[in-house]
């Protein structure tokens, strides 16, 4: 018996490394990536502040929820590189595995201010992220980020950051 799809995930602070673990995680077999920031960028190309962005995301959300749920029920797992970062936007998620019968997996990235920072501007300085951000707007998304907790019930992976590198995760 094959086993079942499983939508994975993310959680963390801007630039704490969920996009790079998202496309590790999208190499196994019959998963896909779907990517947030890749779609709002193409969908809405004069977005100019979080706050925009903010705006539009539960547009996008709305469109692609039952996508989502189709692929896991049609066996293929989804590595979904949007910020799980707000107890309203896990569940969210929630939704679409459970109305799918799907496993799930929540990769939580526990990465400090200033590590995520230091990322920022290195990402910012290469260019080839969709979008840039500055220490205000980093730090406006973090007043509203909100770590996981045990009452969620998620099948959660902690990935502890120490210094410029996440740990391996713990569970």
């Amino acid at each position: 018996m094959e086993a079942p799809s499983t939508l994975h995930l993310l959680c963390g602070k801007a630039a704490a490394g969920k996009s790079t673990l998202a496309a590790r995680l999208a190499r196994a077999p019959a998963t896909v990536l779907i990517a947030q920031d890749r779609w709002m960028a193409r969908l809405y190309p004069d977005l100019k502040t979080v706050d925009d962005h903010l705006r539009t995301v539960p547009r996008l959300r709305d469109a692609m929820d039952g996508h989502i749920a189709d692929l896991l029920r049609a066996g293929v797992s989804v590595v979904l590189d949007w910020p799980a970062n707000t107890k309203a936007t896990r569940r969210w998620m929630r939704g679409i595995f459970e109305s799918a019968g799907a496993e799930h997996r929540l990769h939580y990235l526990e990465a400090p201010n200033e590590v995520c920072l230091q990322r920022l501007h290195t990402r910012n300085a290469a260019g080839g992220h969709e979008y840039t951000l500055n220490p205000e707007e980093f730090e406006a998304l973090t007043r509203v980020f909100e770590p996981p907790t045990a009452e969620e019930g998620f099948v959660l992976t902690v990935y502890p950051a120490h210094g410029a590198h996440c740990e391996p995760p713990r569970e």
